[in-house]
């Protein structure tokens, strides 16, 4: 299967943000000019996750989302306060090409059918976010409310359910290693993949072109990060070599 490559634009207040483990978060730049420059540089889908929408109760900032739909040229997933079929319905018709629901799913697991039944499976991305829990069967946990909320849910359990739904894409992202740059959390990678038929997507830790190869290997097929790209320290194309020269089939 061939990879892709998708910078993920944290949002808080119309901005691109970054933090370290879910805090410590800092400006990374505006929305549009990040995306402009991703397609630019070769991104094969882009990410944009209001990260403070659903704790402050609100619903996504579709006056983003316009903008940068009228940027891309690239498919481009839109999360975050999105938790029912009117909600996502309004960020589709604002131009993403998908949405990605998490909080809200968990806590109505039949929020995920009715959005696959209304948009289709290529169009719902289910976001976990996810720490190691050693008391759990799996050996991690499920968290919400932007990673603030311990659920004492086991998070393999919970993306098995998730997969019943039908669901094309889960995405997992490792408060463990989040922002650190040491790695994708790949035993997590690996157990998502293992449990479930959807693709995953390797999100939180890559710092280094090896981290990419090694979540290839663990079994994810969408690579995202943010501060590598941000903060300019890999390049897309530069990525996309090293892939290829590992024998990774990219776009």
């Amino acid at each position: 299967m061939t990879v892709k490559i998708m910078p993920c634009l944290d949002m808080q207040n119309g901005r691109v943000v970054k933090g370290v483990q879910f805090v410590n978060i800092r400006d990374a730049g505006d929305p549009v000019d990040c995306c402009l420059a991703y397609c630019k540089a070769g991104a094969d889908e882009i990410a944009l996750l209001d990260i403070t929408a659903t704790v402050e109760g609100r619903e996504t900032m579709l006056d983003v989302v316009k903008k940068v739909a009228d940027a891309a040229t690239v498919p481009f997933t839109v999360g975050g306060g999105i938790n029912d079929v009117t909600s996502a319905s309004a960020v589709l018709e604002a131009g993403a090409d998908k949405i990605a629901t998490s909080s809200a799913a968990f806590r109505k697991p039949e929020v995920i059918r009715d959005m696959v039944k209304e948009f289709g499976s290529q169009c719902v991305t289910v976001a976990i976010d996810a720490a190691v829990n050693n008391t759990l069967p799996s050996g991690y946990e499920v968290y919400i409310d932007g990673g603030r909320t311990a659920t004492g849910a086991d998070a393999i359990e919970w993306a098995r359910k998730v997969d019943g739904y039908g669901v094309s894409v889960i995405l997992p992202t490792s408060k463990t290693t989040d922002g650190v740059k040491t790695g994708y959390d790949l035993p997590l990678i690996q157990k998502i993949k293992a449990a479930t038929s959807a693709e995953i997507v390797a999100s939180g830790g890559a710092g280094k072109l090896e981290h990419f190869y090694d979540a290839v290997q663990a079994g994810a097929t969408i690579l995202l990060a943010a501060s590598v790209f941000h903060f300019n320290i890999i390049a897309i194309e530069d990525l996309k070599a090293y892939l290829k020269g590992r024998g990774v089939s990219v776009k």
